[in-house]
């Protein structure tokens, strides 16, 4: 039964915790734009024009590789797809499966049956938005012939057992580390201990380049000039002598003006992660004292790039479930919310197989030798969609901010403690 102190929540009446907007981000300034600018009259002067693999690209993709330590890196238009082409640098062979998270964006899984293979949905860890190594493990047959790790929120998955599974049976991994740049697991960046990795550079995340864009990395220059190839539509890269284009694909490249912003971006990188950490440490502390929330700030020996916070709720501990609670901070003026994604198992296109026409492709394929309506249970992702939920954090939050949502969050607590 709701406490007293529920009559003095904003969503019954009461005063706001926080009445001022939530402060902008402002990703983009006068860098940005000089940038495109000189662009711009660096071939016009020459009457030119700009377009994609020029010295600006160039230039972006090894600053990227880099940043993570050195390999490899192709810039491409989008974070999906950077997983298309992660995909497609293994060469998988049509209608196998490949294991896939169930917290991600659409784009982290629609390239899997793009490719006529099958995608096949792990759960998550205990409490957790990331895979772990036994939820994955319990999924591989011999049909596997991927895996797809995201660390979702910024936070890193728990890598080393999910390695040691797929490399004991000679799986490939691809991390998705599309809301993770500049994380770390056990003093490595995510996105450089599987096998590839992809990411997003659209506008939203911890680096952008422009309104939309993504990366592919490796550290083997195999895998690397089969990415460029898929990339760009089979054109004969990193293959002597050249030639015809050796292979079926699309054009997924980037741009050099998308690149010349992202090189900017990447300068401002490190002191973003650095913002998006001390927010989320912040936080944290003002709120050690709650008695049914906790702040999430990722597994041991990991360094969270937090682009979003994960806040546990244990609901035992509380007299309304996560719905009624996070409508209550929400109506405190602090942008919390509830229900992370759906699992892609329930969306429309995977439920009526809208992938290639009206045949249920690649599912229904004679070739697939596993079975096309096999259901996969996800407890535990259930399970966190009732008592985990998230705040919106990023590197211009400051202590006022973390202030606030402690507040609404103590406020709140202790209307609905039992």
């Amino acid at each position: 039964m709701a406490s007293d102190g529920a009559n003095q929540l904003a969503v019954n009446g009461g005063p706001k915790v926080r009445t001022a907007p939530w402060p902008a981000r402002r990703l983009f300034g006068e860098e940005e734009k000089q940038a495109t600018v000189a662009l711009f009259d660096k071939y016009t002067s020459a009457g030119g024009v700009f377009g994609y693999n020029g010295e600006e690209e160039e230039a972006y993709c090894r600053e990227f590789a880099e940043f993570l330590g050195g390999g490899y890196a192709d810039a491409v238009n989008s974070g999906t797809s950077a997983v298309y082409v992660a995909l497609r640098s293994l060469e998988l062979e049509p209608f196998t499966e490949v294991i896939c998270p169930p917290v991600t964006d659409p784009g982290g899984v629609m390239p899997v049956p793009m490719l006529n293979c099958i995608p096949i949905p792990a759960d998550t860890a205990p409490n957790s938005l990331n895979m772990g190594p036994e939820q994955i493990e319990a999924r591989i047959t011999d049909r596997t012939s991927a895996i797809i790790v995201a660390h979702i929120s910024g936070l890193a998955a728990d890598m080393d057992p999910i390695m040691e599974v797929a490399r004991s049976r000679g799986i490939p991994v691809v991390e998705d580390c599309a809301q993770s740049h500049g994380a770390k697991y056990k003093g490595r960046y995510v996105g450089t201990i599987g096998d590839v990795g992809a990411f997003s550079t659209m506008s939203g995340k911890h680096h952008a380049t422009g309104a939309q864009g993504g990366v592919v990395y490796t550290k083997s220059e195999e895998m690397y000039w089969r990415a460029r190839r898929a990339s760009d539509r089979g054109k004969p890269y990193g293959i002597e002598g050249g030639g015809t284009n050796v292979t079926c694909s699309l054009n997924l490249n980037l741009n050099d003006m998308a690149a010349a912003v992202g090189s900017v971006q990447l300068r401002k990188l490190p002191r973003i992660i650095e913002g998006c950490r001390r927010a989320a440490h912040a936080v944290a502390e003002r709120c050690r004292p709650l008695k049914a929330v906790e702040i999430e700030l990722g597994l041991p020996e990991t360094e969270g790039a937090f682009w979003f916070l994960v806040c546990k709720l244990d609901v035992d501990k509380v007299s309304v479930d996560i719905d009624t609670f996070v409508a209550a901070l929400q109506a405190e003026g602090v942008p919390f919310g509830a229900h992370y994604t759906t699992p892609f198992t329930e969306h429309a296109w995977y439920k009526n197989r809208s992938v290639f026409g009206t045949s249920g492709y690649p599912w229904t394929c004679p070739l697939y030798e596993g079975d096309p309506d096999e259901a996969y249970p996800l407890p535990n992702r259930a399970e966190a969609d009732r008592r985990l939920f998230i705040v919106k954090v990023h590197e211009n939050v400051t202590d006022r901010e973390a202030d606030d949502i402690h507040e609404a969050l103590r406020k709140v607590e202790g209307a609905y403690l039992k």
